[in-house]
């Protein structure tokens, strides 16, 4: 979506504060357009947009959205938002009544994608780390790249990179979302495919709908691009590119790795690839988690031509994404970790791979679930994954933009969970109930608010170290 046009214009969203729409909000005030926003609750991401000049309330009213908006020329305008917006918002509303064009952001980021080669990470979970870790090694191969990423990346403490010269860079990386088919809008050179689990039943029929829509979403694929999937995910032949390679963590595919080692710091391992094999690359992070979706990303590096050195140093730089297996805490004495898991599947593999890493350690899961169509659809799922722990503290529903459903409440997973160190509570008795509890390693997990009480997890529990 090149500014080719010189003067500015004016970029308005509706639920900026969302971690796709703020990266957009962030693209646009780069690009020397005037930015605001609505959005519910202050966030330590609406701050950041704040300091950098965008201008952002927090009540739904039309009285608060800047006259500049309301006065500009009607093409001068554009109007973004999210598909979490409810659409009885008022500000929507007012746009929608006034006749300006609102576009959703999945298809400003298609817009945007069109200028670039799209390499588009795609995956009903991974997909966050696989693109964060695919951005770094191509900003440290010096390609001209710009990223889009659902996540906080550390190395660049954002969710945006930009090249020098944005507008012409070569490469872009961006997650392809499938909740509300978002990734429909996207036509990338390179895609992957981390996992299709059965999720977003709100907007889904079921696993084979998911199956057939993503492989609509590798059927946009350019003709003479390529498909990197996961090892066992079974698409029609007709949906794929000319180019189709498989990955997995060590089962023979052309991208999986041997030698694996993991410790308490680090992990290392062999990359076998379809011609030669990389040897000796070590990340910073550990967990078999970490590993395959490293593996992923650096078979998107190979198969773009990135050469074996800068993969291996691209790797051990690589310094993680905030709530994706994150490190809040880690000694020797007492390990703090938190993570955006909202997914059965993503549960299992989080919690198995942090056992993996401290076994026989006490490990102690605070999670709190998000949404109640999820709840209600895989609470047997949910419960047979938080089995995994030796403890459960289990918070209240995270609604996001759902309204509550009869019926359906934490308690239905509660019940069946089978371990019996397990307490529910709601989020804000939470600390109360954490500090009574002996553990080796704590997991905050979910895709909720649960976050934000990791600052105040972290100073109650520093004295334990």
């Amino acid at each position: 979506m090149k500014q080719k046009n010189r003067h500015k214009k004016f970029v308005y969203l509706i639920g900026i504060g969302g971690i796709g729409m703020s990266a957009l909000a962030k693209y646009f005030i780069a690009s020397g357009n005037i930015v605001a926003g609505y959005d519910k609750t202050p966030s330590v991401i609406t701050n950041s947009l704040e300091e950098i000049g965008c201008s952002i309330h927090f009540t739904d009213d039309v009285s608060l959205i800047p006259n500049a908006f309301k006065t500009c020329l009607k093409e001068e305008l554009l109007v973004i938002y999210t598909p979490a917006i409810n659409f009885k918002n008022t500000e929507l509303q007012y746009f929608t009544n006034n006749n300006i064009e609102i576009k959703k952001r999945s298809q400003i980021l298609g817009l945007i994608s069109e200028n670039h080669k799209t390499l588009a990470v795609s995956g009903t979970h991974g997909k966050t780390s696989v693109s964060t870790i695919l951005a770094h090694i191509f900003n440290v191969s010096s390609k001209s790249t710009n990223a889009i990423l659902g996540g906080i990346s550390k190395n660049f403490n954002s969710n945006l990179l930009l090249a020098n010269n944005s507008s012409e860079a070569e490469f872009l990386v961006t997650e392809a979302d499938e909740f509300d088919r978002s990734f429909l809008h996207l036509f990338p050179e390179t895609a992957v495919i981390t996992s299709i689990d059965e999720d977003h039943l709100d907007i889904y029929s079921g696993i084979e709908d998911l199956y057939n829509t993503f492989g609509t979403f590798a059927g946009q694929i350019n003709k003479n691009g390529t498909l990197l999937i996961k090892q066992g995910i079974q698409l029609e032949d007709k949906f794929y590119p000319k180019n189709v390679f498989t990955y997995s963590l060590e089962e023979k595919s052309d991208f999986y790795a041997t030698n694996v080692k993991n410790s308490r710091t680090s992990s290392t391992f062999d990359l076998v690839c379809p011609n030669k094999i990389i040897s000796n690359i070590e990340l910073k992070i550990p967990g078999t988690l970490n590993i395959e979706n490293a593996i992923a990303a650096a078979a998107v590096a190979v198969i773009h031509g990135i050469d074996d050195v800068t993969i291996i140093n691209a790797l051990k730089t690589w310094t993680g994404v905030k709530r994706r297996f994150d490190y809040v805490i880690n000694t020797e004495k007492l390990v703090f970790i938190d993570d955006y898991a909202h997914h059965p599947e993503e549960l299992k593999a989080f919690i198995n791979s942090v056992a993996e890493i401290y076994p026989d350690k006490n490990i102690l899961g605070v999670f709190q679930p998000h949404l109640f169509t999820r709840t209600r659809d895989f609470a047997d799922e949910f419960a047979e994954s938080l089995n995994l722990l030796n403890q459960l503290i289990l918070l209240d529903i995270y609604p996001a933009r759902e309204e509550p459903i009869q019926g359906v409440s934490s308690n239905m997973i509660f019940d069946k969970v089978s371990i019996q160190n397990k307490t529910i509570c709601n989020k804000d008795e939470m600390l109360n109930v954490l500090k009574n509890k002996e553990f080796d390693v704590l997991l905050t997990i979910g895709a909720g608010d649960v976050g934000t009480k990791v600052e105040l997890i972290k100073k109650m529990i520093s004295n334990r170290q």
